[in-house]
């Protein structure tokens, strides 16, 4: 979402980080781009004004202005200040999180627009809830109005695995609301979420209805759904909805499109509510804990490894992990390994999503979408290893001129990208054996030297344990255990 920005921003910066002590036109000079670039990202006129003159505040004091690393010192003073915009100055960053934890059943009521995703939303707020949270859900649909609606919900339940509450025929918003709730406190539901109904405008009918759903059911939490690509249009709705039912906080959808960003940054200070989640997909476990460091970390292109660390903990199992470890020690890696760390990757959202998390990647995306190190490239890949007989998997030795011609034909590739996944596959097959012998075969010294503190690692994908500092640097310390991307590397221009 904030793909423009970033490679705006970090223009900027690479243009002051190179210099001396920076005079106060220097700082000028950079605030005026950043404004500029705030400005096309859809940003508020209100929040860059309230922006630049915080950044500027601070940037043009002795500090700054004579210290080792001036242009160091401006990116993080710009950071601090994203902070600031994204959480709110006198917010914790406990603010994001839902306000659930009472006496059940904690009331969540969905509201917003129609087709800015609200109750597909609602279906990954239940699954988030029920595997993150470990709380018992029930979902009820009070949108009589729109067809299918409560039948779209009763699938996304079943999906998630949660109670959704019955249809029935001449139900009305308010008493599906009073059903819902003396259901969920029979079965003891930790967390009721409610579906209200949308418009495609604000409109006082809309308003009148949430209202009388939220003084029935008193909710603990009211969020509204806004869909990113909106731009400031979500801004202004977000305002609408404030002033008339109050909202508790905010879900941002489709954030993973090319929305420019203006509306994530200026939601939250126009309508001091803080951001709750971001949707980053169609799958029901896209859904994001909204971070405002983490998030202005991602826009100033420092990366998210704390979210990379996450997504592999939950990606990968355990028993896999261990697996792979013993096999490791023992210098011993196939294809069914190599598959297996393929599936891992695309678990983890793709090499799109862990990209975006890895610091100083975005200069380099030219190059890799150059090289075809792309979610498609892996998917060929796979193609190939699934055509592949058990035997050519375990004995890669195997693979004459007719078996990968064969092969290539099978998998709807090329006996050359055959030949290239080989190479790759000899390329960390000997690194695995290196492995092998540096940890004498024991799999404890193996993960401690991978960062994993001595014992077997219990979740991540091998070879991730001391993640580089990638600032700069490309891909030349890039952990091979990532398949396919051990080639690419910053090239010098001949």
């Amino acid at each position: 979402m904030f793909e423009g920005l970033s490679d705006k921003l970090g223009n900027v910066f690479d243009s002051i980080r190179g210099r001396g002590a920076l005079s106060e036109a220097d700082v000028d000079t950079a605030l005026r781009d950043v404004r500029l670039a705030l400005l096309d990202a859809d940003v508020a006129l209100p929040v860059v004004k309230t922006f630049i003159t915080r950044v500027r505040e601070l940037a043009v004091g002795q500090d700054v202005l004579k210290s080792v690393k001036p242009g160091q010192m401006v990116v993080k003073i710009v950071h601090d200040a994203l902070v600031e915009i994204l959480r709110g100055q006198q917010d914790s960053p406990q603010d994001s999180e839902l306000n659930i934890n009472h006496r059940p059943p904690a009331v969540v009521l969905m509201v917003g627009l129609q087709g800015s995703g609200k109750t597909t939303s609602t279906g990954k707020l239940a699954r988030f809830l029920k595997t993150k949270q470990k709380k018992t859900v029930m979902l009820a649909s009070l949108d009589v109005t729109r067809p299918a609606a409560r039948e779209q919900l009763r699938i996304l339940g079943v999906d998630a695995g949660v109670d959704v509450l019955p249809e029935r025929d001449g139900d009305t918003p308010a008493s599906i609301t009073k059903r819902a709730l003396e259901a969920a406190k029979l079965k003891s539901s930790d967390v009721l979420i409610l579906d209200t109904a949308g418009r495609t405008t604000i409109d006082e009918g809309l308003m009148a209805e949430v209202r009388d759903v939220s003084l029935l059911a008193k909710p603990s939490e009211t969020l509204l759904v806004a869909d990113a690509m909106t731009g400031q249009d979500a801004v202004q709705t977000a305002t609408a909805f404030r002033d008339a039912i109050g909202i508790t906080g905010l879900i941002l959808t489709r954030a993973d499109g090319d929305a420019r960003g203006g509306a994530a940054l200026s939601m939250r200070q126009v309508t001091n509510c803080p951001i709750k989640f971001l949707g980053v997909g169609e799958k029901q476990d896209a859904l994001e804990e909204f971070d405002a460091e983490r998030m202005a970390g991602r826009i100033l292109g420092m990366g998210d490894v704390v979210g990379l660390v996450e997504k592999a903990a939950e990606a990968i199992e355990t028993a896999e992990a261990e697996r792979m470890t013993k096999r490791m020690a023992k210098g011993q890696f196939d294809m069914n390994d190599f598959l297996s760390q393929l599936k891992q990757l695309k678990k983890m959202g793709g090499m799109g999503g862990l990209l975006g998390m890895l610091p100083g990647i975005g200069k380099l995306k030219g190059q890799i979408e150059a090289a075809g190190l792309d979610d498609r490239h892996f998917g060929r890949q796979e193609a190939i290893i699934l055509s592949m007989n058990k035997r050519e998997r375990v004995q890669v030795a195997l693979l004459n001129a007719s078996r990968r011609k064969r092969i290539a034909a099978g998998s709807g590739t090329s006996v050359q990208e055959v030949n290239k996944l080989v190479k790759q596959y000899q390329d960390m097959a000997k690194m695995m054996k290196r492995f092998g012998k540096m940890s004498g075969g024991n799999p404890a010294a193996l993960a401690s030297m991978l960062g994993g503190g001595g014992e077997a690692p219990s979740g991540g994908m091998a070879g991730m344990g001391n993640m580089p500092n990638f600032s700069g640097q490309g891909f030349g310390g890039f952990p091979n255990s990532l398949p396919g991307l051990g080639g690419v590397k910053n090239k010098k221009k001949k």
